[in-house]
């Protein structure tokens, strides 16, 4: 038995195929040999694209030389920042915590667990901040025709 198995669910006919076909029997054969099984049904969650524009539009940002508190930043802290800054903008909210060595801390929401929806909103978001600031933006701009997702 493997640790894991993961299916992308797309459509109605074949979600039912792969339940009754694959997932079910896995199941079943599993519980008779005495495991215990947990399903977890979740969104999908933001495209490797999406990851990679995103990353690479951070880059953007420190190729600009735009500055954020007096100093121009890295594509990593630019990450911190957009990522912090976009969820203020969508109400999320931000949680800045004192850190352990006395500093202060925004404990953020991860990327790598952002919907599909809510990776394409940073992006938008990121779009229209780094128009604001001037920045350049390398990466090619791609909309889902299916979903008009930005990814």
């Amino acid at each position: 038995m493997t640790d894991r198995t993961k299916i992308t669910l797309f459509e109605p006919v074949q979600a039912h195929k792969v339940l009754t076909q694959q997932i079910w029997p896995l199941i079943k054969a599993s519980l008779i040999a005495g495991y215990r099984m947990v399903i977890e049904v979740r969104p999908e969650t933001r495209s490797l694209d999406q990851n990679a524009k995103f990353h690479a539009m951070c880059t953007d940002f420190e190729k600009s030389h735009v500055q954020w508190a007096g100093k121009p930043r890295t594509a990593a802290q630019w990450k911190v920042l957009l990522v912090s800054g976009h969820a203020v903008a969508t109400k999320e909210g931000a949680e800045i915590v004192p850190g352990l060595e006395g500093e202060f801390v925004n404990i953020r929401e991860s990327t790598a667990n952002m919907s599909k929806a809510r990776g394409s909103s940073l992006i938008e978001y990121t779009l229209a901040f780094g128009a604001q600031q001037g920045v350049r933006f390398t990466a090619p701009e791609y909309v889902d025709p299916e979903t008009g997702e930005i990814t």
